[in-house]
Formats: structure tokens, C-alpha cells, sequence
């Protein structure tokens, strides 16, 4: 069984920009999110992986917020594939 929660989500990180006159434009933004996992081993009621903190992040051009979730949102799950497969 896998549980966890988001401990922190920021879609609004500004990391590239362009200077116009009198402005300065956000042309590429990304979506950071953290949370804290767990994988339980639901027989032996025991953990058998576990991290806290982890965190992804998904660049995207406005106003694609929703790009840049899910490239954060895959990582994530490769993340815990991997710590899954760790403990094999």
C-alpha cells in the first residue's frame, strides 16, 4: 500500500524571463510539489520504504500550469517506483 500527502505545492516559480519595454515578461514558469510517502508491506504491517520531502519539478510557458503538473506528477511516480524497486 502506498500513502502519502503533499506537504507543499507552488505552481508559480518564475525561471526564465524576457525584458520588454518598460516590463519584463515570465516565459517559462514550474510547478514544484513535495510530499511525504510511504510504501507499506500491508501483511507484515511494516514499512518498507518511506521518504520524506520529496520533491519534483515540471517546467511549462504560461499559463500551461497544468503541463507542468504532470511532468512533476510522473517524476514523482518514478520516484516511487524506484524506491519501491529498492527494496526488492
Amino acid at each position: 500500500m502506498v500513502r502519502g500527502k503533499v506537504v507543499r505545492y507552488d505552481a508559480d516559480v518564475p525561471i526564465s524571463f524576457q525584458a520588454g519595454q518598460g516590463r519584463t515578461d515570465v516565459t517559462k514558469r514550474q510547478v514544484q510539489i513535495t510530499i511525504d510517502v510511504e510504501i507499506l508491506d500491508q501483511r507484515q504491517g511494516k514499512t518498507l520504504w518511506q521518504k520524506q520531502g520529496l520533491t519534483e519539478v515540471g517546467e511549462y510557458r504560461p499559463p500551461q500550469e497544468a503541463d507542468g503538473r504532470k511532468i512533476a506528477l510522473d517524476k514523482l511516480v518514478k520516484d516511487l517506483v524506484d524506491g519501491a524497486q529498492s527494496q526488492w
